[in-house]
């Protein structure tokens, strides 16, 4: 069975490094949840359905893997003890970095260029009839606004990945009548209770 992502410690650093951050995202998801069909058929126990050779005479449109169904105790105890602990560490990682980019950045590198930048383009004196276009000023943006739309973008895709990842464990496991966010925050608040 996949083992989860590797646990990450939170600092404002982590999530304006984007490289880092997008990189733990990536490894975390391609474990789980881009392999889902993998760790699922690593669930199924080799050999306990009898070699059938009429199973080779007759071509197969479709393959036996994907029609057997997992046994429901190796799923539930695969999606508790790896699928959602690999959500949960990243929702944390997205939650925080969420907190991060609408929080006050006092170490913004960037801060004083900006500062310049804009005092330059109010003082300057603009002839549009010379040059239409000497009037276009683009500040830059902080790195706070960078990071606030880096995380609405991971939380589409992330939204897009479970779903996907849910339906394909319904058709191994099962139909659950849950959602997948209403599975995850249902065993969210049962590992909350003491």
């Amino acid at each position: 069975m996949s083992q989860g992502a590797p646990q990450v410690t939170l600092t404002p650093q982590f999530c304006f490094n984007q490289t880092a951050l997008r990189d733990f995202l990536r490894l975390s998801r391609s474990t789980i949840d881009d392999s889902i069909t993998q760790n699922l058929n690593a669930l199924l126990t080799p050999g306990a359905t009898p070699w059938n050779p009429s199973s080779v005479s007759t071509r197969q449109t479709s393959h036996p893997a994907t029609l057997r169904t997992i046994p429901g105790e190796s799923c539930n105890k695969f999606k508790e003890q790896v699928l959602f602990p690999n959500w949960k560490i990243r929702s944390d990682v997205l939650d925080y970095c969420s907190g991060v980019a609408t929080s006050p950045d006092p170490d913004d590198p960037d801060s004083v260029l900006r500062l310049v930048e804009d005092h330059k383009a109010r003082e300057r004196v603009v002839d549009e009839r010379l040059d239409p276009y000497s009037g276009r000023y683009f500040p830059r943006e902080a790195r706070t606004e960078s990071l606030a739309m880096l995380m609405r973008n991971e939380r589409a895709v992330e939204k897009i990945i479970r779903s996907r990842t849910w339906s394909l464990i319904g058709e191994r496991c099962g139909l659950s009548s849950d959602s997948a966010e209403g599975a995850f925050d249902k065993w969210t608040k049962e590992q909350e209770r003491p």
